[in-house]
């Protein structure tokens, strides 16, 4: 059961899945998580099994621009989906959060934090077993670096980094997504699952790096420029706080 309020999006995901498969039944569904009726007619109807919510404002920069909007997405439309999960007994609730939870200075941080919060209180009594999943940034995903650097190349430059020093952990889709199954498929509740990511990357170099694999020469063919960190953005993330370790 696909739900997105984006028609586009569950398109082209439709079109995918139907590609890989066509014995898969699939259904798609427009609606926006935080439109309660419309959300519970789903679960009344459809009764799924396991949810993967995905659905988050997910910019920082947006995010600190529309607190209420980012508040009333990750917070509010997260708690009322973990409630009629567990009114409709869902057997497993699978949150995707993010690194930037960690000690958060962003506003979309700090709402991710709190969906994590929300899990963890719905322990005890539930049929449902809540989960969350904290990675950082999935290459080819929606809102990664990636793209907008490739484009940036392809229109001769400059591109565009905030701070010599940003860096941040990177993951392919396919570790994310196996991440994500895994956790639904295991525990009994409560726990998050981290993926081990290795060393932060500076995107700077991630920005070297696309420029010669485009058989360009940083510096000379294309430029990068230091446009300064955005509202709420680190210099670097972390998987875990001091206590969690």
């Amino acid at each position: 059961i696909l739900v997105d309020n984006c028609e586009n999006n569950m398109f082209y995901i439709d079109m995918e899945l139907n590609r890989r498969d066509t014995s898969v039944k699939r259904q798609c569904v427009m609606a926006d998580i935080r439109d309660r009726a419309k959300i519970e007619q789903i679960f009344s109807e459809l009764r799924p099994q396991i949810i993967f919510h995905t659905a988050a404002f997910k910019h920082v920069p947006m995010c600190e621009m529309n607190p209420v909007e980012a508040v009333k997405n990750n917070i509010i439309a997260t708690r009322m989906l973990a409630r009629l999960a567990e009114d409709y007994e869902v057997e497993r609730f699978v949150l995707i959060s993010t690194d930037k939870a960690v000690d958060p200075t962003s506003v979309m941080g700090a709402t991710k934090k709190v969906a994590e919060l929300i899990m963890q209180s719905m322990l005890g009594g539930s049929r449902t077993r809540f989960a969350f999943v904290r990675f950082g940034n999935v290459l080819g995903s929606n809102g990664s670096v990636v793209p907008v650097f490739k484009k940036q190349i392809a229109r001769g430059g400059p591109v565009n980094v905030t701070h010599p020093d940003i860096s941040r952990f990177f993951m392919s889709c396919r570790e994310a997504s196996q991440l994500v199954i895994q956790a639904a498929a295991s525990g009994t509740g409560g726990e998050y699952f981290i993926l081990n990511m290795g060393a932060d990357i500076k995107i700077v170099d991630l920005a070297r790096n696309l420029i010669t694999l485009s058989g360009l020469t940083p510096d000379q063919d294309i430029k990068i420029a230091f446009t300064g960190l955005r509202p709420g953005e680190k210099l670097r993330e972390q998987i875990l706080t001091e206590e969690e370790k």
